[in-house]
């Protein structure tokens, strides 16, 4: 067999995958190398055997309490998706109905964001999240370099100020394109970016401030209108006039539905753009994101590229050329399968469910709450000080993950990096049944931890840190 290279450390051993006997076909290979593509053919129904067994190692999603990102829609989004799967999202001049549909979606959230002027908006589609930062964060720069060469200043050195908390996009938005991050620590005193001491990161060079709808770390809120007050005082004093993204990744999805009189979206003026995920609390499979912009201005127009659209021209602006056009679908499905009280109804059973297991794993002596889940359905816990010597987080998790829980444990960011936490994320289909079960099982475990005569071992310990 032909050797192999490059292989990632940790990567399987075996240079073949065996064909189950009761799968084999006469004439058929009973093994296909691992890492190199196979010589000859295969028959349909061999190929889809062997694929779908090794994905049946995978995890159960609905026991995963790490990730954020939606694993189940229903039959009639199935039907859909299937039926979409060869459409093109970048392809409008043959897919200008589903381009029709993407412009209304973005439209949407451009009216659920309380846009003043909502026809006066633009917003596109992404492949998720991270890549609608990404255009939001290089709106930011091109308008900031725009503002500059126009008052006859330098356009080097500009710099973005966030939370330390903010996700890993952020970071590579920062290093892509050389921006430089200028991170405020968060405390035990300041849980949040929430404008304490927020003038001293913000001068000529800034691009703009990211403030996050349901940090990654452990689902609060920062608090957007404070962000935007210090930000007014900072330009009363100076005359910078810095604009804010909203990352409202999970958040920009919960807060109209649940929290509508919290004010963090375009009825703030100093909110520029903000993006959220299709694929998360959009309830849409992966991997799909959306960012809409205040008004065009807020979107340099040599960002923008004009494509063929039903004989004349649309504006796009993407990082990625072909892409599914699925997931548009399916998000059009899901605003029209459930309206705005459909979101509410289905959003406010995950936030009752996270808070009920906040509540109950409050009532467990051995944790401390960080947050109870009432901004998005996600919270976290640390071990309380003086509890036990001999178990760490880490090993919950470790014994959470023999029973088929995925409950993550990992060190908090920069400035806070000594604490340790846990966090859950409730998605819809995390039941009060299933949130029933999980808190016996962690009763279970901690009993289990609190009788060892001695501590664990440490050395396979690792941060568990899903998105």
């Amino acid at each position: 067999m032909r050797k192999t290279h490059g292989r990632r450390r940790g990567a399987e051993t075996a240079e073949s995958v065996a064909v189950n006997p009761v799968f084999a076909r006469p004439g058929e290979a009973t093994e296909l190398p691992r890492f190199v593509l196979p010589d000859d053919e295969s028959l349909p129904e061999t190929a889809y055997q062997i694929v779908h067994d090794e994905a049946m190692l995978d995890g159960n999603a609905r026991l995963n309490l790490a990730t954020f990102v939606g694993t189940w829609m229903d039959e009639e989004a199935d039907k859909l998706y299937l039926r979409a799967a060869d459409k093109n999202m970048i392809d409008k001049d043959e897919y200008p109905q589903t381009a029709a549909i993407e412009a209304r979606c973005w439209a949407m959230l451009a009216r659920l964001w309380n846009a003043p002027d909502p026809d006066a908006t633009i917003g596109t589609s992404t492949i998720g999240s991270s890549e609608a930062c990404m255009l939001g964060g290089l709106a930011l720069k091109r308008r900031w370099q725009h503002a500059r060469r126009v008052a006859g200043k330098s356009t080097e050195k500009p710099n973005l100020v966030m939370s330390s908390a903010v996700q890993v996009c952020w970071e590579k938005f920062c290093n892509y394109w050389d921006v430089e991050p200028r991170y405020v620590p968060i405390t035990e005193e300041h849980r949040t970016l929430d404008g304490h001491g927020l003038a001293g990161y913000v001068d000529e060079n800034t691009i703009g401030v990211v403030a996050i709808m349901g940090v990654t770390y452990t689902g609060m809120y920062e608090p957007v209108a404070e962000i935007a007050r210090a930000l007014d005082d900072v330009e009363r004093r100076t005359g910078l006039d810095v604009p804010i993204h909203v990352d409202g990744a999970s958040g920009a999805m919960i807060a109209p539905f649940c929290q509508p009189d919290v004010a963090w979206d375009f009825r703030l003026d100093r909110v520029a753009s903000i993006n959220t995920s299709g694929h998360k609390y959009g309830l849409v499979y992966p991997g799909l994101g959306w960012v809409v912009w205040r008004d065009r201005d807020a979107l340099p127009d040599d960002l923008v590229f004009e494509v063929s659209y039903l004989g004349g021209t649309m504006p796009t602006f993407a990082l990625n050329f072909s892409r599914p056009g699925a997931q548009v679908l399916l998000q059009y499905y899901m605003f029209l399968r459930l309206g705005f009280a459909g979101y509410r109804r289905v959003q406010r059973t995950s936030l009752d469910v996270a808070q009920y297991l906040a509540g109950e794993i409050d009532r467990i002596g051995a944790f401390e709450l960080w947050n109870h889940g009432t901004d998005i359905p996600v919270f976290a816990w640390r071990l309380r000080p003086g509890h036990t010597e001999n178990w760490s987080l880490y090993d919950l998790s470790e014994r959470l993950r023999t029973r088929g829980w995925l409950v993550p444990a990992y060190p908090m960011p920069d400035d806070l990096t000594d604490v340790t936490v846990q966090r859950i994320v409730v998605r819809n289909g995390l039941s009060r049944d299933l949130a029933t079960s999980l808190v016996a099982d962690i009763e279970t475990e901690v009993r289990w931890l609190d009788a060892l005569p001695a501590s664990m071992p440490t050395e396979h310990r690792h941060p568990g840190f899903h998105h």
